[in-house]
């Protein structure tokens, strides 16, 4: 049984047992959160919302909060000797996926 849910504004296509990798969700790690934005569930019966599907739930447990690669930025104009540099870490949450509920 497989689930297409949406967190953080990207759509991820989940199953039980999955470790998976979204944008910060609050919560300690060890906690056990639920996802209701549930787009579809499928398996032996497919069943698709329009957008989300009522009653339908993932749950997960949040693994490691923890910060992406960085990310560089640079910025120069041409023949103005303009040149900077500056970085960015995305903090993000680990995930595993113990059950889904449709």
């Amino acid at each position: 049984m497989y689930a297409v849910i949406k967190t953080g504004g990207k759509q991820y296509k989940v199953s039980e047992g999955d470790l998976l990798k979204v944008e910060k969700i609050e919560g300690a790690v060890g906690d056990s959160i639920e996802l209701v934005e549930v787009l579809m569930v499928g398996g032996e019966e497919v069943k698709i919302g329009a957008p989300l599907l009522p009653g339908a739930k993932v749950k997960a447990q949040i693994v490691e909060q923890d910060k992406d690669k960085k990310v560089l930025v640079f910025h120069s104009k041409k023949r103005q000797g303009y040149r900077k540099t500056y970085g960015h870490r995305q903090p993000i949450t680990r995930l595993k996926i113990t059950g889904i509920e449709a």
